[in-house]
């Protein structure tokens, strides 16, 4: 185990190179999203077994044969149920914060805990690179050990997964910036969760301020001309609850939030929603 190699931010030389974005779950069953170059392939989370991950992947006629890292958002099971299965098939390099990795060895079985031999700790604020691939992490409210959203960039191209947050901090949005391609959080509908079957504890959890994003604050955000910029080609909404939102109520809150922009900061891309279930197809930039 060693700390990531740090790297300043890299120039833009105007040579794009090819990223695309799979997400192959998102949800609170389970989060897996896979980014690649024609060089580089690494997942974000781990939440998925090594049979539906790789179900998955062949669905979307993608390889299996190799994988150079995974990146840890956190440590909640959903986003890394399937590490040690995944690190079974595949010895990549875990990308993962001190007190995170110190909370997913105490979660997993001592067996399990094992199979993270090949480890580099990261910070937020703090670049590193994966083969052709420089990754931002910065915090963001949740309730976990030392969560991170991240952006990744890659010949000029950038894309941004953030999930799991209770609110939009201002270190949030400057990040969301200049994005190509933006996966963002659209976890609930408050009236659904109000009256849905969660227990009252659990209700405020979500609701707080490091818990989930609402449909609402998510409207908010996307409407404000001063905190989205409205540059993304793709606008992904994910992590939906399947108790407390469905992607019909989702995508309306956001389409209405858009076309309240104003003309000369109107969102030009295409709004697309993720799925728990089934991956979406993947976005090529």
């Amino acid at each position: 185990m060693h700390a990531a190699r740090v790297f300043p931010a890299a120039p833009n030389r105007g040579n794009r190179i090819s990223l695309r974005v799979s997400i192959l779950a998102s949800g609170s069953s389970g989060n897996c999203t896979l980014i690649e170059t024609s060089q580089t392939r690494l997942l974000v989370d781990a939440g998925l077994g090594k049979r539906e991950t790789l179900r998955r992947l062949t669905v979307n006629e993608q390889s299996t044969e190799r994988l150079d890292g995974i990146v840890i958002s956190h440590e909640h099971s959903d986003h890394i149920g399937g590490l040690a299965a995944l690190l079974a098939k595949w010895c990549a390099t875990v990308y993962l914060t001190a007190a995170t990795h110190a909370e997913t060895l105490r979660i997993l079985p001592e067996q399990h805990a094992k199979r993270l031999a090949r480890v580099d700790l990261i910070q937020a604020g703090q670049r590193f690179c994966i083969g052709d691939i420089e990754i931002a992490p910065f915090s963001i409210p949740h309730d976990a050990c030392d969560p991170l959203g991240f952006t990744f960039q890659a010949g000029g191209v950038k894309v941004a997964v953030v999930t799991d947050l209770g609110y939009m901090p201002e270190l949030v949005k400057y990040h969301l910036r200049d994005c190509d391609c933006l996966v963002l959080e659209s976890n609930h509908d408050v009236e659904m969760l109000k009256v849905g079957p969660y227990p009252w504890h659990v209700k405020q959890r979500v609701m707080s301020r490091t818990g989930h994003l609402s449909n609402d604050t998510v409207s908010e955000f996307l409407a404000d001309p001063e905190g989205f910029d409205g540059c993304p080609r793709y606008l992904v909404l994910a992590h939906l609850s399947e108790n407390n939102n469905n992607p019909f109520v989702a995508r309306i809150c956001a389409e209405e939030a858009l076309n309240r922009r104003p003309t000369d900061r109107a969102f030009n891309g295409q709004l697309l929603v993720a799925a728990q279930h089934e991956p979406l197809l993947p976005i090529q930039l």
